[in-house]
């Protein structure tokens, strides 16, 4: 199960760890879209662990229409699709 907790707070402002159960998650964080569990504008997964990237947000409706949850299910789920 998924929990944030606040490390710190400065008027509206608050710096937290969000923890999952793939790792936790620095916040305030810029958060990479994965259009069909691709990074777009030429950045490699090597880059993208050059700088740190702790997260990609993929959108579940794009990869249901293509290519579909039968398709990354049979690749190992998602992680192992991307």
């Amino acid at each position: 199960m998924a929990q944030f907790t606040i490390l710190a707070t400065e008027g509206n402002a608050r710096r937290g760890v969000f923890s999952t159960v793939h790792g936790d998650i620095q916040t305030p964080v810029f958060m990479n879209v994965g259009t069909s569990a691709a990074i777009k504008g030429g950045i490699s997964t090597f880059d993208l662990r050059n700088i740190n990237c702790q997260v990609e947000l993929s959108n579940t409706y794009h990869l249901h229409v293509r290519p579909g949850e039968d398709v990354i299910y049979k690749l190992g789920g998602i992680h192992k699709f991307f």
